[in-house]
């Protein structure tokens, strides 16, 4: 495993495990499944492990996983703060007692303002009193790093990087938002400040891998890198990365990591891995219909729409074919109990107002309804809502 220095010396993997994508199974997280995946990566080498409060049951089950396997103190452990969520120092308290009983922990190593979006977010929580707050855990140890983890352009990255002592930060970044999000400019502007990077979306939420148009498939050859391989040889080729966060939900792509992680560092890409990269971009360009990333953030939907499951759906009609997308969105929409159907968007904006990647997702939503609900979707629906077939 390759290590990198965050910024009072202590070394982090250069992979680190993002524990939102574990699998799910019963309408919880398969904790047996996961404890076998995370032991093997922290076997394997990695020490950072990222969750968040928002996280559907997952600081609950990393916490289980450290304690049955006494792994507490071989790792660092990042969770989020959702300061949207708060109206005071107060309800901070709150939240972080609470994550701290989550975890099983009495300190948290790395913890980030979740999806800080810009300078008058922080001094509006500057003005609740969280510079304060934030200064008690730093002294009192609870707090041992503290950063934010941040989605939106390179000049507003800038200012909050600017805006206050951080100890560490956290983009989406990957060969797909070199130029977009804060990119590059904003991956070496933290960097020449001596902030550490925590990399995450390196896989633009499997994009760039699951759902890859067949042209862009058929550039990689048999033996050669993978398609995931390539995104994270590419992360790891730069040196201003710290540490890139993989939401890993099976043992294969543990192991693929792993030996990538030990295997890359700077200067390990090729001129042939490079001209790889710019003929895979141009082929997702020539496909991609919406940049979603599945984060879910925009949910839930006050009328129950499935808004990534639909963008992916929208996005699979152009990279796998027509037939393909709308057979998944009819499963995934239509045939359940509670239909979540693109077409019960009432144009409210709620996601539009969480969305990391600031898509217009009520436009979107209407392009992808009159691509997706065909008159034999609509029939397919109507028969299963009112024959009860979910």
């Amino acid at each position: 495993m390759q290590y990198r220095k965050d910024k009072k010396g202590r070394e982090l993997s250069l992979l680190g495990y993002g524990c939102m994508r574990f699998t799910r199974k019963g309408g919880g997280i398969d904790l047996d499944k996961a404890e076998r995946e995370v032991t093997a990566a922290i076997d394997g080498g990695v020490n950072y492990l990222d969750t968040a409060y928002i996280y559907s049951g997952s600081e609950a089950a990393v916490g289980e996983i450290l304690r049955r396997n006494g792994r507490r103190d071989q790792i660092c452990l990042a969770t989020k703060l959702p300061h949207y969520l708060i109206k005071s120092v107060e309800g901070a308290e709150k939240i972080f007692r609470e994550e701290l009983r989550r975890l099983g922990t009495d300190h948290i190593d790395y913890y980030l303002m979740h999806m800080l979006t810009d300078a008058a977010t922080w001094e509006k929580l500057k003005a609740l009193g969280m510079e304060d707050w934030i200064a008690g855990k730093l002294e009192s140890g609870e707090i041992r790093n503290i950063g934010f983890s941040y989605h939106g352009s390179a000049p507003v990255f800038k200012q909050l990087v600017d805006a206050y002592d951080w100890d560490f930060c956290q983009i989406q970044y990957n060969y797909m938002d070199e130029t977009s999000q804060a990119g590059v400019e904003g991956l070496r502007y933290a960097h020449g400040k001596g902030l550490p990077v925590i990399i995450m979306e390196p896989l633009r939420g499997g994009r760039l891998v699951d759902l890859l148009p067949q042209s862009a498939r058929n550039l990689f050859t048999p033996g050669g890198l993978t398609p995931a391989a390539l995104a994270f040889k590419w992360l790891f080729d730069q040196p201003e990365v710290t540490c890139v966060l993989s939401g890993m939900n099976s043992m294969e792509m543990v192991q693929e990591n792993l030996a990538l992680a030990s295997a890359c560092a700077p200067g390990c890409m090729t001129e042939a891995d490079r001209a790889l990269v710019e003929r895979v971009k141009a082929e997702i360009l020539a496909h991609v219909k919406v940049g979603c990333t599945g984060c879910g953030y925009c949910m839930p939907c006050p009328k129950g729409v499935d808004i990534p499951g639909t963008f992916r759906c929208y996005n699979a009609m152009y990279s796998e074919g027509r037939a393909s997308g709308r057979r998944d969105y009819l499963q995934c929409t239509a045939m359940r109990q509670s239909p979540s159907s693109a077409s019960q968007c009432v144009g409210c904006g709620k996601c539009e107002s969480h969305c990391p990647q600031q898509l217009p997702v009520r436009q979107l939503l209407k392009a992808a309804a009159s691509e997706l609900e065909t008159f034999s979707y609509k029939a397919a629906k109507w028969g299963i809502q009112t024959f009860k077939l979910w």
